[in-house]
Order: C-alpha cells, then structure tokens, then sequence
C-alpha cells in the first residue's frame, strides 16, 4: 500500500516543472527551489498512518481543518499555514493533486507557475 501511495504522490509531483526529490528526515521531500511537500508514506510521530504534508496559502489550512478530518495541523511546518492530508484508506486521488499544484504554486518562482499554467493549457 505505501508504495503504491508513494509512486502515485511521487507522479503527481514530479510532473511539475523543475521539482526535484531528496530524502528529507528520512522521507520524500518535493522541492521547487523550496520544499512544498513532504510525503510520510509509513507515518510519523503520532500519524501512524500514510500522510501528506504539503504547503497551502493563507486561510488554506484552517479551511479544510474545518471541513474534513482527513486534514489536520501537521507538528513543525503547522504553525506555517501547511496542511496534513491523511492518505489511509480511500484517496481522492484528484483533490490530492489540486492540494500539491496549490502547493507548489504557493513556492513556486512566478516564471515556473507561468510555464505550468502554459503547459496546463495544451
């Protein structure tokens, strides 16, 4: 099961331009020029459980917190305004993907957005 969640995380991220993967506190970590995601596919601290961290615009948070239990205020990068989306049990696997191109929007250098909004378009 964690395999499959890491590839398909894995897909999604790497499909936008110029992300870079590196191991990060022993986990996958996403990056474009910063990191906008960080993939815990066995878990961590008290998430036992598959789950994503990922970084989100102002208000973001709060809102899916409020409207979902499978987001929460991820320990470290919470206080940032990042979200946790728990990847236990069924995946919308197309909310997820909005959720990483949001966060990697919210990194991103303006030129980079410019060239995936161009490439989203085709």
């Amino acid at each position: 099961m964690s395999a499959d969640i890491e590839g398909r995380v894995r897909a999604i991220c790497v499909g936008f331009p110029e992300v870079t993967e590196k191991l990060t506190h022993g986990a996958p970590g996403f990056f474009v020029r910063k990191q906008f995601a960080m993939l815990w596919p066995n878990g961590h601290h008290d998430h036992e459980f598959p789950h994503l961290w990922c970084a989100a615009g102002p208000g973001v948070q709060e809102a899916l917190v409020a409207t979902s239990g499978r987001f929460f205020r991820p320990p470290y990068v919470g206080h940032r305004g990042w979200i946790g989306a728990c990847l236990d049990g069924r995946v919308d696997w197309d909310e997820l993907g909005e959720l990483l191109e949001d966060a990697y929007r919210s990194v991103a250098p303006a030129r980079l957005v410019a060239l995936l909004d161009s490439t989203s378009s085709l």
